[in-house]
């Protein structure tokens, strides 16, 4: 992300009335300054604790963490019973808008409690214990939320898989899980259309054969399209769960006691299932969302429009919102169903003040025109957030201008599935922020950015040349990941690895330091791409495109793109045997992909090439690949077989 002077020199600070109401002030930092450990356990005990803890860290295993030692939670009472308890079970919880006009519905905290105990109470009749793991594949239906609190209310772990998988993928996740129980619906409206969904569960199970784990699927009736059944398996929830009661207590666990699992790219083709534990992960989901969403639980509404396939969505649709009892909108659809007015409408309708969203998205709006929010009152809007890839600061400009007429302030957040709830972020009663930086850890986070020898690097003079290095968190913190389903080797090589000499987390990103000390995330260094926020590596997606009968050969680099922040870009050598023509099989791959991983994953390019540029041991240099797709000059080749094949490579463009 290149930034020139003027820009850098561009500084947003707070309004002074938003400052003057604001829930985290420069206190805040001076308070986790002065003793890191206490600053977390007072965050900690903004929650409901069954049992006090004794030890707010254990670091001695590292880098396998424990927080919040002897403490004993139970996350479902946290985010729904004590908020009824507290005499606001009336207040709405969700504003669930359907992607079909008019399909609506509001769900207040007493309803959701009521609803959180028939579903736990339906899924222990169903053979559901602590420990078991549970794969949620929905749509963003209510019962999609209901069924993630059920299971944290029993103890067990759901994997939500991201409705816009596929089944192979969902298949991959049930098995690495050993789900005993899939939650799905019959289909989901995409773009107007109900689209099947049952079909790929039955898909992905019938895939596993004999060795399948999973006992019982359990049906949400979302669409009414004719859905597949196999007796005694399936079940409707329609039909099960109202049935049951209303009435059960929940059980208080340890807070290390795993709460989820969700999958993630890793840069070989087997998805990583990525391990958040209860206590600490809730602590920092609750804290982030209250301080840097400046949340007012009487009066703001609420609104991130992520998917809960994703971290996003749990961390900040479901478990910071919902332990810090507001009320918030949960959308079904897309941004452009039936047209492109309905976030517009949405926020409009229901006076949304904090609205959170994916740079991607914003600068779709952008594409459509400053006319269409325009039409719209947005006056109600407060603060606008920013989530999934670094925001580049004339997309961070314009949404404050469409969106917040020039005065709301804009959280750039950064984080990861790994990290669990936001690291770096301004604080917006506090933050003097510049367009595209995140600007500084947040109180109690610690990180820096180093060079190959783990050297911290130092911000840069205005005219100096921007020095780009690695982003490190070199202190643990309350949400962090706790090891890789089943794998602590790779747990460890993967994240711990790069800097093990120092014991630090290696992200995976590349940052620089701005004038001031601020950090500019640049995005990944790694082969894991972040296409419109969603990570895909490419190994993923060169395991499907060579998994195509007239592939022989096929690398995949992101290039930058100005709608997506990242593209995938494929080359592929053909085999002898392939027939089809070339536009033809371009075609075919492009939907081979999407067939095996997902739409999102589909190339934006792919080129047929007759060599892929290689080292003397073998290895494909994507590097160079990357400059090739972004129309730069080549880098260093010396170290290639044949520097010529690149001529080849660019006559196939």
């Amino acid at each position: 992300m290149t930034e020139t002077h003027v820009e850098a020199q561009s500084v947003y600070p707070p309004a002074p009335e938003f400052a003057a109401n604001a829930n985290a002030t420069e206190a805040l930092y001076e308070q986790a300054e002065a003793d890191r450990l206490a600053f977390w356990a007072e965050q900690a005990n903004r929650l409901a604790w069954d049992t006090p803890f004794t030890d707010v860290l254990d670091w001695s295993d590292a880098p396998f963490a424990k927080w919040f030692v002897g403490g004993k939670l139970n996350v479902a009472y946290n985010c729904v019973d004590r908020h009824v308890e507290a005499g606001n079970g009336d207040r709405v919880a969700i504003h669930w808008v359907g992607e079909p006009v008019d399909d609506a519905r509001s769900i207040t905290y007493a309803e959701l409690k009521d609803e959180v105990c028939r579903a736990a109470n339906t899924l222990a009749d169903l053979g559901l214990r602590s420990g078991d793991r549970v794969a949620i594949y929905m749509p963003m239906v209510p019962e999609a939320i209901i069924a993630m609190l059920a299971c944290a209310r029993l103890g067990a772990m759901h994997s939500v898989v991201f409705a816009g998988f596929s089944a192979s993928a969902l298949k991959a996740r049930i098995e690495d899980a050993q789900a005993k129980l899939v939650i799905t619906s019959d289909g989901q409206y995409r773009r107007g259309a109900a689209v099947s969904l049952k079909e790929g569960v039955d898909e992905a199970i019938a895939g596993l054969g004999d060795d399948s784990p999973v006992e019982h699927v359990l049906v949400v009736r979302r669409t009414g399209i004719d859905t597949p059944w196999t007796d005694g398996r399936d079940k409707w929830w329609d039909e099960t769960v109202p049935n049951a009661s209303t009435e059960h207590t929940p059980e208080a666990f340890d807070s290390e006691h795993p709460l989820f699992l969700l999958y993630t790219s890793g840069t070989t083709g087997k998805p990583k299932g990525i391990m958040h534990t209860s206590g600490g992960y809730l602590t920092q989901s609750s804290y982030t969302h209250h301080n840097v969403f400046d949340i007012k639980p009487e009066t703001d509404v609420y609104w991130c429009t992520a998917d809960i396939g994703w971290v996003t969505g749990h961390t900040y649709i479901v478990y910071g919102p919902l332990s810090n009892g507001v009320t918030q909108v949960v959308y079904e659809g897309t941004p452009a169903s039936p047209n492109e007015h309905r976030h517009f409408e949405i926020i409009e309708k229901y006076g949304v003040s904090i609205y959170y969203t994916a740079p991607t998205l914003v600068r779709t709006f952008m594409k459509w025109g400053r006319q269409i929010p325009a039409e719209h009152d947005l006056s109600s809007l407060r603060l606008l957030g920013s989530v999934g890839e670094p925001i580049n600061p004339e997309a961070w400009r314009w949404y404050r201008m469409a969106f917040g007429a020039d005065k709301t302030p804009i959280v750039d957040t950064w984080w990861q599935t790994e990290t669990g709830a936001i690291m770096i972020s301004p604080l917006p009663g506090v933050t003097e922020c510049k367009p595209g930086s995140a600007m500084r850890p947040l109180p109690g986070i610690s990180a820096k950015i180093v060079d190959d020898d783990g050297n911290e690097l130092a911000p840069q003079p205005d005219h100096g040349e921007h020095v780009t290095g690695y982003l490190v968190l070199d202190k643990p913190w309350p949400s962090m990941l706790r090891g890789i389903w089943g794998d602590d080797e790779r747990f460890k090589e993967t994240y711990w690895s790069r800097f093990a000499e120092q014991g630090w987390y290696f992200a995976g990103d590349g940052a620089r330091y701005g004038t001031d000390g601020e950090i500019w995330v640049l995005g990944r260094i790694d082969d894991v791409m972040n296409i419109s926020g969603h990570r895909i590596s490419t190994a993923e997606v060169e395991s499907a495109l060579v998994g195509h009968s007239g592939v022989a050969e096929a690398a995949v680099v992101g290039a930058t793109d100005e709608h997506t922040g990242q593209a995938i870009c494929a080359f592929v050598i053909l085999k002898s045997s392939a027939h089809g023509g070339e536009k033809n099989m371009v075609d075919e791959l492009r939907a081979e992909v999407a067939r095996e991983i997902s739409p999102i994953a589909k190339p934006r390019e792919i080129h047929v090439v007759p060599e892929l540029p290689k080292t003397r041991s073998g290895k494909i240099m994507r590097r160079l690949l990357r400059d090739v797709a972004e129309g730069r000059e080549l880098g260093d080749t010396s170290t290639l077989v044949d520097p010529s094949v690149f001529e080849a490579i660019r006559a196939s463009k």
